[in-house]
């Protein structure tokens, strides 16, 4: 594994987390914010936070690539061993909302796996860590993921779900990273997404729930592998083990169109 310096990677992600908050007040909207395509909503903290990220952690490890979904046209780490994979704030919509779901995600990428994983979630007053192989924590409390066993019923994150499906709603933060972390912690069963995604999204916490013991692929059941050139992959499977072949042939006639809820 890269040879990082964990405590200066957990200083620079709590000094965005604050560099974001400056922009950001419980109940309020955003004033600085714009549509960088329909739909696409980015505020002007996306942009300082990326910016201050990417000067801090290229000092930090300077052989490391950067992408990032504010400067994901930037392939410069693609192909590259060690490559930054960063969403300055995911979970834009509820932070220009005055809402708490949103987080700072920083993972550090290794010959396609994430290796070190973090989600500052300050209005939360969250801090996520992962070391692949060796930890994963929130607040300094270790995680264990859920070890739910049966589908029906599982919970996930959700507003609302038809009665059909038999799955069992739990709030549910705009960052789908924080969604996956609500698994790591027994929060949820389970967060499945059958859209294209892209890599900094989901990054970061993919290694904090894989950490904690739960299974983490694409929406097809395939590994996901990070630093590819486009920057996306075919959706999101993050749930317990015990429900994660169940879980895999339920969303199998929805992954087949890349669109749709499980």
């Amino acid at each position: 594994m890269a040879e990082v310096d964990f405590d200066k990677l957990v200083a620079i992600a709590h000094e965005a987390g604050d560099l974001a908050m400056r922009d950001w007040q419980a109940g309020e909207k955003a004033k600085k914010t714009w549509e960088k395509s329909p739909g696409q909503v980015v505020s002007d903290a996306d942009i300082a936070v990326d910016h201050f990220l990417r000067e801090r952690l290229e000092d930090l490890v300077p052989s490391a690539g950067w992408l990032s979904e504010e400067t994901h046209i930037d392939h410069s780490g693609a192909g590259d061993d060690l490559t930054w994979v960063v969403d300055p704030i995911d979970g834009t919509k509820d932070f220009v909302a005055g809402r708490p779901g949103w987080c700072v995600s920083v993972a550090l990428v290794q010959n396609g796996a994430p290796v070190f994983g973090i989600l500052n979630a300050p209005a939360m007053e969250e801090l996520w860590v992962a070391k692949a192989g060796s930890h994963t924590e929130v607040n300094g409390k270790p995680l264990s993921a859920s070890v739910q066993t049966a589908y029906d019923g599982c919970r996930i994150p959700a507003e609302n779900l038809p009665a059909e499906i038999n799955l069992t709603a739990v709030p549910k933060p705009n960052s789908i990273a924080l969604r996956m972390a609500m698994v790591a912690d027994d929060r949820a069963d389970m967060v499945a997404s059958t859209r294209w995604g892209h890599e900094w999204d989901i990054a970061a916490a993919h290694v904090i729930a894989e950490q904690a013991g739960a299974r983490v692929t694409d929406a097809l059941g395939q590994k996901l592998a990070y630093n590819g050139t486009h920057g996306k992959a075919l959706g999101v499977l993050c749930c317990s083990a015990g429900i994660y072949e169940t879980a895999v042939a339920r969303i199998a006639k929805y992954a087949a169109n890349a669109d749709g809820q499980p």
